[in-house]
């Protein structure tokens, strides 16, 4: 049997285990265990266990629960209100107002939490209803912070991003400092558009808030110094080469307990919460990886990996159509997964076009988690609109039209990457140099 056949059978059975509601983590253990027993005379159980632990004890995973705890803590602080209250005396005069605190607050809290689901939780609490009381547009603002609130998965320490290092096998300092330029490129495109349409609406934007002096906006800005610091010292420890990404994880735990303390917002049971919090999130994520990690050989051993780069070879596709073909699969299959399940059950077997294409494997991770960012604001699975959902009970598809134009946004900063791939591969090129 050839591949492209075995890869169809083996498509069909993850659909059906996926379709059925089991967890994704069982899904990928189930169907590599699937694939290796009907395809190959090898020993299923024996891979599947040896596998599992292989990827299970791997150093770079150690950085995933530390940066997920630091951003469960910070969660449960009163980061947000300070960072209403520090930004919005520098917001107001901009056109698009205070909905700018949406977008500059999201991509602060992403640089602490790792999450985009947590950053739109978080902004959101405070940016709506405080956006509202203002007289705001109510379906801008919704769009605004569903679109901005995907930043988490790409600014640094992005989740996701760690969870395409491991499935990789490519250097997770190097990632984040790759998504450094473009996710500030993408906040300035949010906030272009937020520009833009308040130019075009006059009517629909409330007039300015009161002038306050540079004194003023400085003693405001004051609350905004601990979380910069903290992200200063993630960040830059990794970027001058002083921690690698596991020791940075370690070190915005400590600073993320020290904020809590400092602003007396941490009690044992929060505390409690927010490590409960980070373990079950931890623990889904490495039996997802582990899983992952399983497919990925049962793949290899079926052959289709390699019949796939060789069909893709014989196409004589250019980089441009591959990346501009793999655009789409991404957007669709963003329809039905969440983002860490898209990378884990792709990137096994797209790596070797990308690897024959000569695509640069860090540019490529950065590619991958933007168009992924799309998945968040796609019905029916867009988790950032199931959790605006939460908070303003609104209707699914009313947030996925508020959604849409940043939804085009995501896919001009997908074709700005192509275009000027330096965006990703400037940065960590000077930190291999330095």
């Amino acid at each position: 049997m050839d591949a492209g056949t075995i890869g169809i059978i083996i498509g069909l059975v993850l659909l059906v285990i996926l379709g059925s509601g089991l967890w994704v983590a069982i899904a990928l253990f189930g169907v590599g265990f699937f694939a290796i027993s009907i395809f190959s005379s090898s020993p299923a159980g024996a891979i599947m266990a040896t596998t599992s632990w292989g990827q299970s004890w791997s150093w770079s995973l150690t950085a995933l629960p530390l940066f997920i705890w630091m951003g469960e803590i910070l969660f449960r602080t009163r980061l947000a209100e300070d960072m209403f209250r520090g930004l919005s005396p520098w917001m107001s005069k901009i056109p698009g107002g205070l909905m700018h605190v949406n977008v500059v607050g999201s991509g602060i809290f992403a640089a602490v939490s790792g999450s985009s689901a947590a950053t739109t939780a978080t902004i959101g609490r405070i940016t709506i209803p405080e956006l509202a009381k203002r007289g705001y547009d109510d379906k801008m603002t919704l769009g605004t912070l569903a679109g901005s609130a995907t930043l988490g998965l790409l600014i640094p320490p992005s989740i996701i991003l760690i969870v395409y290092g491991v499935a990789a096998d490519v250097s997770i300092s190097r990632l984040f400092i790759a998504g450094i330029l473009p996710g500030l490129v993408l906040i300035g495109l949010f906030m272009a558009t937020i520009m833009i349409w308040a130019l075009v609406n006059p009517e629909k934007t409330p007039p300015a808030e009161p002038a306050m002096t540079i004194r003023q906006k400085l003693k405001a800005s004051g609350s905004l110094i601990p979380i910069l610091m903290l992200i200063i010292g993630v960040i830059g420890s990794i970027y001058t080469g002083i921690a690698t990404a596991t020791e940075a994880a370690a070190v915005g735990v400590a600073g993320a307990l020290f904020l809590s303390a400092l602003t007396g917002s941490m009690s044992w049971a929060s505390f409690q919460e927010s490590l409960m919090g980070a373990t079950r999130t931890s623990c889904m994520i490495a039996f997802i990886l582990a899983g992952a990690a399983f497919l990925s050989v049962a793949m290899g051993f079926t052959g289709i990996p390699k019949g796939l780069a060789e069909w893709i070879r014989a196409l004589e596709l250019s980089p441009l159509m591959l990346l501009l073909a793999l655009t789409i699969f991404f957007a669709v299959l963003g329809c039905f997964l969440d983002g860490i399940s898209i990378v884990v059950l792709t990137v096994a077997v797209i790596m070797p076009m990308i690897e024959q294409a000569g695509i640069d494997l860090i540019w490529f991770g950065i590619y991958i988690v933007v168009v992924v960012e799309m998945s968040q604001i796609t019905p029916p699975i867009g988790l950032n609109l199931f959790v605006i959902q939460g908070l303003t009970n609104r209707d699914l598809l009313y947030l996925a039209r508020a959604a849409l134009p940043f939804f085009g946004v995501m896919m001009l900063m997908v074709m700005l990457l192509i275009l000027f791939p330096e965006l990703a591969t400037f940065l960590p090129n000077q930190m291999t140099q330095n």
